[in-house]
């Protein structure tokens, strides 16, 4: 009979059909997502890979509309969400959702990639994300043209959805001051739009404690990510997943760039976003919440052509004309 040691691996953690941790620590990854979504692009924007991290293997995909008028335009990041687990600037759902935001708000759209947990845990995602921002600023003058002759470096505009809008939080963090916008440049962030953060917290919230199981984000799901992405030992508590924990560095001192938390009424992170707009906003920050009601986590994403994406396209639409301004 084969010792137990010897028995085969069997899976322990898995998250989407794409990723697999196994008993013995090994961790599988499927390259697409697990679901099937065509992409749908009818050639208005044009697009590329670039490298911004070689180290790491690290690239980001490139989005421009083809009819430009000879004008510089906005530059808008988009940071995929997946929990900091599972995503990719290659799946069709981040194609489909970058397409449109390159198209409808006129905008050159970056989507970078970021090391995933639980190979390469928390701060690593928020390390790559600043690395890939600070790469964007050593283009304005002399880097690519394709990118230079597109984007107006000096109205930049950092977007993410889930675990994306977690790390736009962590920027607003590390480029909130004289010494942080001095590493960007000739770059300047304008505003920050979070869409529907991944904040955690080991004190649930109401969303949090009455989501239902069969919820496109539910708690085991939402759960299991903070436990592969998070350094080992961490609670939710800590400092990347929780801007309010007990180690958590204070706010008061940032200087905030105008931000925008999209948060929906069907999302298990609701509350936490809601809560987290108002202490800022106590602190005299320049933070507006857009709160979709009904709409449950990632609704732009898995149809970024539905009616509350097209409400979601204009309200992104006039804050970047505005330059951050709120209505």
């Amino acid at each position: 009979m084969a010792s137990e040691d010897s028995a085969a691996p069997v899976v322990v953690d898995e998250c989407r059909g794409v990723l697999f941790v196994y008993s013995n620590g090994s961790v599988v990854r499927r390259s697409g997502p697990g679901f099937a979504t065509p992409v749908r692009d009818d050639g208005t924007v044009e697009w590329k890979d670039a490298e911004f991290d070689a180290a790491h293997g690290l690239g980001l995909r490139l989005y421009r509309p083809r009819e430009r008028n000879q004008q510089l335009l906005p530059v808008f990041f988009y940071y995929h969400g997946g929990g900091f687990c599972i995503g990719s600037r290659t799946w069709p759902n981040c194609q489909n959702y970058c397409l449109r935001l390159a198209a409808e708000l006129g905008a050159v759209v970056v989507a970078p990639d970021y090391r995933l947990g639980p190979e390469h845990r928390l701060p690593a995602a928020i390390d790559d994300a600043a690395a890939a921002l600070i790469w964007l600023a050593s283009q304005a003058g002399s880097g690519d043209p394709w990118l230079t002759e597109a984007a107006d470096f000096t109205r930049v505009f950092v977007s993410g959805d889930s675990a994306g809008g977690t790390i736009a939080h962590h920027l607003a963090m590390r480029f909130g001051s004289a010494a942080g916008r001095a590493e960007l440049g000739a770059a300047s962030v304008k505003g920050y739009v979070q869409l529907m953060p991944f904040f955690g917290g080991t004190e649930r919230t109401r969303s949090e404690a009455e989501c239902p199981d069969d919820a496109f984000l539910n708690r085991p799901l939402n759960d299991r990510y903070w436990r592969l992405s998070l350094p080992l030992g961490a609670t939710v508590d800590h400092p990347v997943s929780n801007p309010f924990g007990p180690d958590s560095p204070a706010l008061e001192a940032v200087e905030f760039a105008p931000t925008l938390v999209v948060v929906g009424g069907r999302d298990i992170l609701h509350d936490r976003a809601v809560d987290y707009a108002a202490r800022l906003r106590a602190m005299g920050k320049p933070v507006e919440v857009k709160d979709f009601e009904g709409q449950q986590h990632g609704f732009f994403t898995i149809d970024p052509w539905s009616d509350a994406s097209a409400v979601l396209m204009r309200a992104l639409k006039r804050f970047i004309d505005t330059d951050g301004r709120f209505d």
